[in-house]
């Protein structure tokens, strides 16, 4: 397994968003995680990828322990074995589109000469080679997402973790960034785990688990839905 949780469990408050949760994810499988508006999925998302720690249970990444790591640790980690891509982008509006996909890898002291070209062949991949020195701003909503994966991608994480990517998409422009989304993750042996509450979305998965109570159903790979 490359990321696993044991028996997670996470509150707001008084509010319960995980309760005990498990799930393993095989190296290369992309995962679709579903369930109804605040059921914890997003929450679960988070934990694995070290944003959130929980309040008791255990998340282990390449053998690793990941929500015993110091905070600096994991920054790191996120900066170099996982990418992200979430519902709007959140791309920085003051930079350029081949800024946003450099940042990364300038963040992680890549010579600025290499992210920018590493970043152009990115572009060039999603069909957005020309659009480099334009603002954020000025693209469509699916040229964003396009941009969003990208700037995930340029850095070869692992993991790939998507918060409802497509939730700000219309269907055609969503199902044709899934199919780009999940066509370069396949290409780079990359693990993808999508939230969504999309049946469309999750068909791209090689498997799929619903969260319901912030607790996961089948959370073990292997049980393949299709």
């Amino acid at each position: 397994m490359i990321i696993e949780a044991r028996r997670l469990s996470r509150s707001y408050g008084n509010t319960l968003a995980l309760r005990e949760a498990d799930l393993a994810v095989e190296a290369g499988e992309i995962l679709a995680v579903m369930g109804p508006s605040g059921s914890g999925k997003s929450t679960l998302l988070h934990c694995l990828a070290g944003i959130f720690t929980p309040d008791s249970g255990e998340v282990w990444f390449g053998g690793r322990r990941l929500d015993t790591m110091s905070d600096a640790r994991r920054t790191k980690l996120r900066r170099t074995a996982f990418g992200f891509v979430f519902q709007f982008g959140q791309l920085v509006p003051e930079l350029t589109v081949a800024d946003n996909v450099a940042l990364p890898l300038l963040l992680g002291r890549v010579r600025r000469k290499e992210a920018y070209a590493r970043a152009a062949g990115w572009l060039e991949r999603l069909g957005l080679g020309e659009l480099g020195g334009r603002r954020t701003g000025q693209l469509s909503g699916g040229q964003a997402q396009r941009v969003a994966i990208a700037r995930a991608l340029v850095l070869g994480p692992r993991v790939l973790f998507a918060d409802e990517p497509t939730g700000a998409l219309d269907s055609l422009t969503g199902e044709h960034v899934m199919e780009l989304l999940v066509g370069l993750a396949r290409e780079e042996g990359t693990t993808v785990i999508v939230v969504t509450h999309d049946a469309r979305v999750a068909a791209f998965a090689d498997r799929e688990v619903i969260v319901r109570d912030g607790q996961v159903t089948n959370p073990f790979a292997g049980q393949a839905v299709r």
